[in-house]
């Protein structure tokens, strides 16, 4: 049962699809959405969704240090609810707290130009967020 993980951010969301096995994720894609218009990522979803045979959506939540929700956790929860219902599709909450920060120092270990680096971070962090998933729940 293939899965995605989606990093939400205002501007974009970034992509990761793990094996059919649910072992490892690979970062697909970062799609560029309009946070304001709820609907404006539907139809490339859609398409990844059914190019993939996705059965389940692992969202990462944004909490704060302390483990309390704050404006961009309450945006995810909000998108995840709506991908829910939308998809019809299992989705699932999942604690992102310093993916951005460890795609981040991956990519600069990497010696990636800050440039590319801004490319591929969102499917980088989206990757980190499934896998951690796929990891805790084997």
């Amino acid at each position: 049962m293939k899965k995605i993980g989606l990093d939400v951010g205002q501007k974009t969301i970034g992509v990761a699809v793990s094996d059919a096995f649910g072992w490892t994720a690979q970062g697909l894609t970062t799609i560029k959405w309009d946070e304001n218009d709820i609907h404006s990522a539907d139809d490339e979803l859609a398409a990844i969704i059914n190019e993939y045979e996705v059965k389940e959506v692992v969202v990462g939540l944004p909490k704060n240090m302390n483990g309390s929700i704050g404006e961009r956790g309450e945006a995810c929860q909000r998108y995840a609810s709506y991908l829910e219902q939308k998809f019809e599709l299992k989705t699932v909450l999942w604690d992102e707290r310093l993916t951005t920060m460890a795609a981040e120092r991956i990519l600069i270990e990497a010696d990636m130009s800050r440039k590319k680096r801004k490319k591929i971070i969102d499917k980088m962090a989206a990757a980190i967020i499934l896998q951690s998933y796929l990891d805790a729940n084997k």
